[in-house]
């Protein structure tokens, strides 16, 4: 069998199944990585199972997304996570000390590990030669309580790089190269693993950036080798015993591709998606309003002091109409700054610094003015995730934005040799970093987690209940959606949203609302009608990758709670059909996809036989009547659940399942 990094941690870690594409297999996980805005439905999953402490190696609490304290609901929750994760023994990262995935990277991340988190871009571990997946929180709690992460095996996606990276041209580009290529399903149901003499240049943060924005590429996760880069890394950090060496012994795999850095130039990706990249140079000139710079897809070091490097030899300020946002990932990497006297440029050259988190990347702060251009070198830029309605966010590097926050326009970076005289700036990731783990706590002994109250404040709601699966629904279609549906789209978040992320009843307000600001109105109502000859639940339609994006279960709880029983779409994004299932939403795809064009909102579909489709079936005929209650005839209809997943629908939702088991 072939020796690739992926395969030989696969192999490690397999406890169910095999390794054939497509099928059921269930992975022992070492480690999680849950954060605030997945993270208190995480915890109050583990409460309602019964958990008393925690199986895994590792596990930890980052508090990164909801750092803005308007009120006391943020900081409720930020106080419920701590005890929470004291009493189930997590590690508990509290605010301002960075975001979840690069701090996770240098405190806890070991190659050959596997890791589950209830972040999308949880694959960025990827970079130091873990397999780290992005799973909805319930498959993250269920790891912490001792089950297998249960997923389809993946393709082995081999995409080798050479040659060296252009000046002005980084690793940011080389993600936006693969999504010029593949757009944002292209790496559905695979890993993706590079290799090649390339990777010499790459450095680990480096590799975090591509790592990083696979998850925009649909993949189950990214891999890189564990070579002498990533002990170099681990070595900065005092934590070079924590170093396996893992490569490649034979480069074969399931797909190829190959990508010659030399020949990259700076890309970007215009709104309102991550695949929509084209050359900078064929857009340069357009005016900006906002240049931001930072977030988990660019967390680096490098990745801000080059930016203060290219201000310094360009003896430039920010152009008077563009605000130049910084946003350092870590308290560890802000400290560098400081100490390096790049932070000092920053500032005096018009920057405004914000504290270390996720921030703007998801809506809480820095939303850009309306109708204007935002440079972000965050991982999306779905419609309305910045936190303004009218936003035309473009994605790209680094170089690209501080050349655009230089001259107000959008603006290839290999041009300012000639209009500002510079060379490009060499700049590297620190040898001797920052350690400072005082707002990184480790978790009290058993005995005393056992003796830890859980804090809860006033907004914080345990987990509603949620009925099993009947037998037959009569449900009307509620809301009929298109392709790429993301679970921004579902359920947004935003300083008006995720602050309720421990209030289901509240959050579900805000399911679909920028799709149809009627939904949520209309699902309650029909949860709550008397009897109507329908059942008490509704029908949501989609067309292809349905769910694409964050991770986020409050996308399958939220509309669960307002009634959802049935989806019904031509296909899905991995961690959303998950989540549906773990929730106790039936996940159907057409056998045919061209029946969703005969479906409309309000037709009404009707199902017979689900339990015995669960327990054993596949297929199952839906009967449709027209919003005028003509007979359209019937489809048919499949799920491609596991069993496991079978027996989690059939209870109503995995909580409900594992309750009995602990």
């Amino acid at each position: 069998m072939a020796r690739n990094v992926a395969t030989k941690i696969l192999e490690d870690h397999l406890v169910e199944g095999e390794l054939t594409p497509g099928t059921p297999i269930a992975l022992r996980i070492d480690q999680t990585l849950t954060q605030d805005a997945t993270g208190t439905l995480v915890m109050l999953e583990l409460e309602a199972m019964g958990l008393d402490r925690i199986k895994t190696e590792v596990s930890t609490q980052y508090v990164d997304h909801n750092l803005i304290q308007e009120d006391h609901k943020n900081p409720d929750d930020h106080k419920f996570l701590q005890s929470a994760s004291a009493r189930f023994g997590l590690h508990f990262s509290r605010p301002g000390n960075g975001v979840s995935h690069p701090v996770h990277q240098q405190r806890f991340g070991r190659p050959g590990a596997t890791l589950a988190g209830s972040d999308s871009h949880s694959p960025a571990a990827g970079a130091i030669g873990m397999i780290a997946i992005g799973s909805g929180g319930l498959d993250v709690a269920m790891a912490m309580a001792g089950e297998p992460l249960r997923i389809k095996a993946p393709e082995i996606w081999g995409i080798e790089l050479t040659g060296e990276l252009p000046d002005w041209v980084s690793a940011k580009d080389v993600i936006l190269e693969m999504l010029r290529r593949h757009g944002v399903d292209g790496g559905v149901g695979r890993i993706i693993e590079y290799h090649g003499p390339g990777l010499d240049g790459l450095s680990a943060m480096d590799r975090h950036v591509i790592a990083n924005m696979g998850a925009e590429l649909g993949a189950t996760t990214t891999v890189f080798p564990a070579d002498e880069t990533v002990r170099q890394y681990l070595a900065s950090y005092g934590r070079e015993d924590d170093f396996t060496e893992i490569v490649v012994d034979d480069p074969t795999y399931d797909v190829t591709d190959a990508i010659d850095l030399s020949t990259l130039v700076p890309l970007i990706a215009e709104p309102t998606s991550p695949g929509n990249v084209v050359e900078v140079e064929s857009i340069a000139g357009k005016p900006i309003s906002q240049s931001y710079i930072g977030s988990s897809a660019n967390p680096g070091y490098r990745d801000v002091a080059i930016v203060a490097q290219v201000l310094k030899d360009a003896d430039a300020k920010a152009h008077p109409d563009v605000s130049l946002d910084i946003n350092p990932s870590s308290r560890s990497i802000l400290a560098d700054l400081i100490r390096d006297g790049h932070l000092y440029e920053l500032v005096s050259r018009g920057a405004r610094i914000h504290q270390a988190g996720c921030n703007g990347c998801i809506g809480m702060g820095q939303a850009p003015a309306t109708d204007t251009i935002s440079l972000r070198t965050t991982p999306r830029n779905f419609p309305n995730r910045s936190g303004t309605k009218e936003d035309r966010v473009h994605l790209c590097s680094p170089e690209t934005a501080v050349a655009s926050a230089i001259t107000g326009v959008i603006t290839d970076p290999r041009t300012l040799a000639d209009s500002q005289g510079i060379s490009y700036p060499s700049v590297s990731e620190p040898t001797n970093p920052t350690i400072d783990d005082d707002l990184l706590q480790a978790p009290p002994s058993p005995e005393e987690s056992a003796a830890t109250e859980i804090v809860k404040g006033p907004n914080i709601d345990s987990l509603p209940e949620l009925e099993s699966l009947p037998d037959s629904l009569d449900v009307p279609v509620l809301l009929k959606v298109g392709d790429d549906i993301s679970t921004d789209e579902i359920l947004r978040a935003g300083t008006e949203v995720l602050p309720y992320r421990s209030n289901i009843p509240k959050i579900a307000q805000f399911t679909y609302d920028v799709v149809d600001e009627t939904y949520p109105s209309r699902a309650e109502a029909q949860r709550d009608a008397p009897d109507d000859g329908h059942d008490s639940g509704h029908a949501i339609v989609g067309g292809t990758n349905y769910g694409q994006g964050s991770s986020r279960e409050h996308a399958a709880i939220a509309p669960r709670y307002l009634g959802l029983r049935v989806v019904v779409v031509k296909d899905y994004a991995r961690i959303h059909w998950q989540n549906l299932a773990n929730f106790g939403v039936l996940a159907l795809e057409y056998a045919d996809p061209s029946d969703h064009d005969r479906l409309e909102q309000g037709d009404v579909l009707h199902l017979a036989g689900l339990r015995e489709l669960v327990e054993s079936g596949n297929e199952v005929e839906v009967s449709i009547t027209g919003a005028d209650g003509a007979d359209k005839g019937s489809f048919t209809a499949r799920h491609t659940l596991s069993d496991r997943q079978r027996a989690y629908v059939a209870a109503g939702g995995t909580t409900n399942w594992m309750r009995d088991r602990i």
